[in-house]
């Protein structure tokens, strides 16, 4: 994927453009695409002068329901994502698999441990 062009190199583009040269002219004069000038000269003129952010975030089918999710996990602090996935299916109608709901949970912070790390040599209580 290609590495996006930094601000101060747009500005200099609109710079050179606000001063009279054609897109074409600034794009070979700081080394980048003609359309990209051309786009960059656009965009400034509708008064959009920074980039765009990279990338797209695409939403979960559990952002909408993060509060139920919230509310099993305080309701019993060992729910399994089995369960969970399983009351979501029936009381939100919301189709997700466990994997998903993992990924989605550790994404927002929630992890779980069920028991403290132990040394290999040491000996303990196993419940």
């Amino acid at each position: 994927m290609a590495q996006a062009l930094s601000d101060d190199l747009r500005l200099r583009v609109l710079k050179a453009s606000a001063a009279g040269m054609s897109a074409r002219q600034a794009a070979a004069r700081f080394g980048v695409g003609i359309s990209t000038a051309i786009r960059w000269i656009a965009r400034a003129k509708e008064g959009e002068a920074t980039s765009r952010p990279q990338g797209w975030k695409r939403p979960s089918a559990l952002d909408a329901h993060e509060a139920f999710v919230v509310e099993l996990i305080e309701e019993r602090k060992d729910v399994t994502l089995d369960e969970m996935v399983e009351r979501l299916s029936v009381e939100r109608q919301v189709s997700i698999s466990r994997s998903a709901l993992g990924a989605w949970l550790r994404g927002h912070g929630w992890t779980f441990k069920k028991r403290p790390h132990m040394h290999w040599s040491k000996t303990g209580r196993m419940s």
